[in-house]
């Protein structure tokens, strides 16, 4: 019988394994991504994305962490205007691009746009999106000053910025066509703001009437039109109106447009006003207001506050402008006034403490509307559908 012969295997190398696709974003502020962002995180997930997110840190990194996110600290001062200071932070950014060579660069609100921007230019990078969460005061003025300014944001961003494979991700449909863009266009991807839990906020009775009851819950800056409300709460008493307002929120100290801790205070002595300082549980907020106020003055991109509210039940009174406007359906679920205007904001206060089934039914359509788009769930799926359409382009 014939000897068996055996062949030796070579020694073959194994597969090397294909790196992960990753996601940069690059944000100002970690409790503003911790806020605001976290589903985006779960959209890049859910397609295989490593993440990170690039920015100043101060106690809100664990809570990124703990998406399985890896979080690199970029220092950089919000209130600096010093174009110098934005250069060296953009030339910082750039390097750290540069090492962890992502597929997508995500920058999110204006600041972090262009320098961003500038810094993904410099590091090769050309898949980017551009988040506007808002374009402020740039975005409501109406007046010359506010078209030269918006003339040389489009000049920036639709010039040296912008790449052919450049996405914008907006929250409301005023805010692409005032930097000329179309809010259908292919480059476009409008979503319900940062979306919210339906089932973590619910609507509860609300407390018996009266007083109507009245919150603004937002970071306590001028541009929040936080001064309107509180004067129109006084005019609305002295007309005989028996409301109350409730002021939730903490002075930003990095923000220009902060209002003082002291003026809170001294707020908080009028009668029928209340400072509360930082909400803790937003859902115990609502289960003791009637309305949600947020009388802006200037343009948002999809205000947190109004989606929450509306969310646990509650009327919306909030002001003519970007981001406001487009969510809050005047007369449905909410009423709408100018921006700046005591008097209006007073008259829509007297309004509603007149008309208590008016602020319940107002409260039931407010709930309703958020379901329609604006959930996480849906936010999530719109944003990633967004990834993997660049990632596939």
């Amino acid at each position: 019988m014939a000897g068996t012969t055996r062949f030796a295997l070579p020694d073959l190398p194994m597969p090397a394994e294909q790196p992960r696709r990753k996601i940069v974003f690059v944000v100002t502020e970690d409790w503003f991504f911790v806020s605001h962002f976290l589903p985006m995180v779960r959209a890049a997930q859910g397609l295989g994305l490593s993440v990170v997110v690039v920015t100043r840190v101060r106690a809100h990194a664990g809570a990124i962490e703990a998406t399985g996110a890896r979080v690199v600290p970029l220092e950089a001062e919000r209130r600096s205007l010093n174009p110098l200071a934005a250069l060296s932070t953009a030339r910082r950014l750039a390097a750290i691009l540069a090492r962890e060579q992502p597929d997508i660069v995500h920058c999110i609100a204006l600041k972090s746009i262009v320098v961003g921007g500038a810094a993904a230019r410099r590091a090769g990078i050309d898949r980017r999106v551009y988040a506007l969460t808002g374009l402020g005061l740039i975005g409501a003025k109406r007046d010359r000053v506010g078209r030269l300014a918006r003339a040389g944001l489009r000049l920036v961003l639709r010039g040296a910025l912008e790449t052919p494979r450049t996405r914008y991700l907006f929250e409301n449909a005023d805010d692409p066509r005032l930097l000329g863009l179309d809010p259908a266009g292919d480059n476009v991807t409008i979503v319900g703001g940062a979306g919210i839990d339906p089932d973590r906020l619910s609507p509860s009775p609300p407390p018996a009437l009266p007083p109507l009851r009245i919150a603004v819950v937002a970071r306590m800056l001028w541009s929040k039109g936080v001064d309107v409300a509180v004067e129109a709460t006084q005019l609305a008493r002295q007309q005989g109106a028996d409301i109350t307002l409730s002021l939730f929120g903490a002075p930003d100290p990095s923000n220009p447009k902060a209002i003082p801790a002291d003026r809170l205070t001294a707020w908080s002595a009028l009668d029928g006003i209340t400072w509360h300082g930082r909400a803790e549980d937003i859902s115990a907020v609502w289960r003791d207001h009637h309305v949600a106020c947020l009388p802006s003055r200037g343009g948002e991109g999809l205000p947190l506050t109004l989606l929450e509210s509306a969310a646990c039940g509650r009327a919306l009174v909030t002001t003519d402008v970007p981001g406001c406007r487009s969510f809050v359906r005047d007369g449905i679920d909410g009423l709408i006034v100018p921006p700046g205007d005591p008097g209006a904001l007073a008259a829509a206060f007297r309004r509603l403490a007149a008309e208590p089934s008016l602020v319940e039914a107002m409260g039931r359509a407010a709930r309703q509307h958020v379901l329609d788009g604006y959930t996480q769930a849906q936010v999530t799926g719109a944003v990633g559908a967004l990834y993997q359409d660049m990632l596939d382009g």
